[in-house]
């Protein structure tokens, strides 16, 4: 009898803890579709438009899908990645999430899916210079109540912070997309220090000017850091 209770509170556990991150899974999915829909409207809208923006120019805006959880958009000289993460993630202890009144009432919010968004310059995929540099610009995350916080670049981080408030709905998709998009765009190339770019190896010389393995970025690199300048 004891190890049949004992079992019982296992299996309890168990399906509790699994169902709450099926939810989960299944919210983060459903954002994820709002975003490729939210993508695939304004591809349209951009196609409608261009002959009167801009008709003497070809300028790129296109979307595909590489995988069942990745978007790939392309316009102007930029790429953004959509990645949706498949396993779901709770805050750390210290994140300042886990201090709202929101996760304290209930920690089961503070477990989250997670979709990623990535810039890379677009030359780096046209011309595989695999050593490009790409950087994170935001990470969404949404939990069972299909509410979502964003850490991220300004138009990002500063406008979608509020976890307690912000449902994921059509319009909630469409806006973040756009402030990903006017992010990149405003997010220009920097011409690198000089130091770091004064020595260059025979081996980097030999290859062409587009495949040189001399890093290209248009800040830090791979990774979600703060900027040091108070313009990004």
């Amino acid at each position: 009898m004891e190890e049949n209770r004992s079992h019982k509170d296992l299996f309890k556990t168990l399906i509790q803890k699994s169902s709450l991150k099926l939810d989960i899974y299944d919210n983060t999915l459903q954002a994820f579709k709002l975003f490729k829909q939210a993508i695939e409207r304004l591809d349209a809208s951009y196609k409608a438009s261009l002959s009167e923006l801009a008709p003497q120019r070809e300028i790129t805006f296109e979307n595909k899908y590489r995988g069942d959880f990745e978007i790939e958009v392309k316009f102007g000289g930029d790429i953004l990645l959509f990645l949706m993460h498949t396993n779901i993630f709770e805050f750390s202890r210290d994140h300042e999430v886990r201090r709202t009144s929101y996760i304290r009432q209930d920690q089961n919010r503070s477990y989250s899916g997670v979709i990623n968004i990535y810039n890379f310059l677009a030359d780096s995929f046209k011309y595989n210079r695999i050593n490009d540099l790409g950087y994170l610009i935001g990470r969404v995350f949404v939990n069972k109540d299909n509410h979502y916080f964003i850490e991220g670049k300004r138009e990002l981080g500063f406008l979608y912070n509020d976890f307690g408030t912000n449902e994921m709905t059509e319009d909630a998709a469409r806006k973040i997309v756009e402030a990903a998009m006017l992010y990149t765009i405003n997010f220009d190339l920097l011409t690198p220090p000089y130091d770091e770019v004064k020595l260059v190896t025979v081996n980097d010389m030999m290859n062409t000017i587009d495949a040189i393995s001399l890093r290209t970025a248009k800040r830090m690199g791979f990774q979600f850091r703060q900027d040091t300048d108070n313009k990004k």
